[in-house]
């Protein structure tokens, strides 16, 4: 029975996500299962025509969430210390993270730019101070090293860290430009209170604690007009059909347990926390990820994932971006350039 109603769940999933256009959508089969549990496929397209119940479906029970002041979750930590080990196998639990750099560092280098009258052509993020919270092994922090920034990366996982700072070493240039420590945020708001250029959250809000606290400590450590950077999972039916039902419970695609729909946020409640804490939103956009591609792609539906990006507001007395030299590092920023030669290879590196 319980195969059964799996089978049902994910049939209407899948119908909404076809007629939405969205990525999920198999290419050419649907859900068939055999008495082990065991999937297959079939030509789904005649299936799904007539499957377009997931509106009905009850919302999985919720529960309140006690404010407090830690953003650390004890029991996230116990989940991603377990996989501590596997941040860098391309092919293995953490493939979407990795995919998902074609998407989130054009993202975030983009929108910083759209802050600075002039760059190094080969390093367009030179001069500023990123923090990335909840790091973990370092998949967005080296990208944005590479770029040209400063980039602190912090984690509450102390196995994460060590995974990060490894990684690290096999690029001598790196080691110049990423610092890692082991903390929670809220540990390093006072030492660091509007000291960075940018914030980013990836796939971190979800896992956290306390998300105002959280979204408080975030803009305390921006400089006025800093930005911060978030991707996560809005908080729908279909989230949790395909987020959490499909992806870990059926496909496995990701460990069972490592998210929790009750702490998924929808845009519009992120958007409120953010303004309520003198950021002002400046995009939110969705993006997709087809399993068997292994592809992200962006859309204009914030269904399941999507990126925001908001900006803190100006205040009186305070100066811009500064440079920020890690370990000793020197260089000199170049004269504007209208295009960014090799920025591809740079990523790829």
């Amino acid at each position: 029975m319980k195969l059964v109603k799996a089978q049902k769940i994910i049939h209407e999933a899948a119908s909404v996500y076809s007629d939405s256009q969205l990525i999920w959508t198999l290419q050419s089969k649907s859900w068939v299962f055999d008495e082990c549990g065991t999937m297959w496929f079939k030509s789904y397209r005649k299936t799904f025509a007539s499957l377009n119940r997931i509106k009905s479906y009850r919302q999985p029970w919720t529960r309140p969430y006690s404010t407090s002041q830690t953003t650390v979750d004890s029991n996230e930590v116990k989940t991603f210390l377990a996989m501590a080990h596997k941040w860098w196998d391309e092919e293995g639990v953490y493939a979407p993270l990795h995919s998902m750099n074609d998407l989130r560092v054009p993202f975030i280098r983009d929108n910083l730019l759209k802050t600075v009258a002039n760059h190094h052509p080969g390093k367009p993020l030179f001069g500023m101070k990123i923090l990335d919270v909840g790091c973990g092994g370092g998949l967005l922090t080296e990208p944005l090293g590479r770029l040209g920034a400063s980039v602190f990366g912090i984690d509450p996982v102390d196995e994460n860290i060590k995974t990060a700072q490894h990684h690290k070493t096999f690029d001598p240039v790196l080691d110049k430009r990423i610092e890692y420590r082991v903390c929670s945020l809220e540990e390093i708001v006072e030492d660091t209170e509007e000291t960075f250029d940018a914030v980013i959250a990836s796939e971190v809000v979800e896992h956290v604690a306390d998300l105002e606290t959280f979204i408080q400590y975030c803009c305390q450590v921006l400089k006025p007009s800093g930005s911060l950077f978030i991707t996560t999972i809005n908080k729908t039916q279909l989230s949790y059909a395909l987020g959490i039902v499909f992806a870990e419970r059926i496909m496995g695609i990701i460990p069972k347990g490592t998210h929790t729909w009750e702490k998924f946020v929808s845009p519009e409640k992120l958007e409120s926390i953010l303004e309520s804490n003198g950021l002002s939103v400046q995009t939110v956009t969705g993006m997709l990820y087809n399993p068997f591609s292994g592809y992200w792609h962006w859309s204009e539906n914030t269904s399941l994932n999507y990126a925001a990006h908001a900006v803190k507001s100006m205040v009186p007395g305070h100066s811009g971006p500064t440079e920020i030299v890690f370990k000793g590092e020197k260089e000199e920023p170049q004269a504007e350039a209208s295009t960014i030669p090799g920025m591809h290879e740079e990523l790829k590196k």
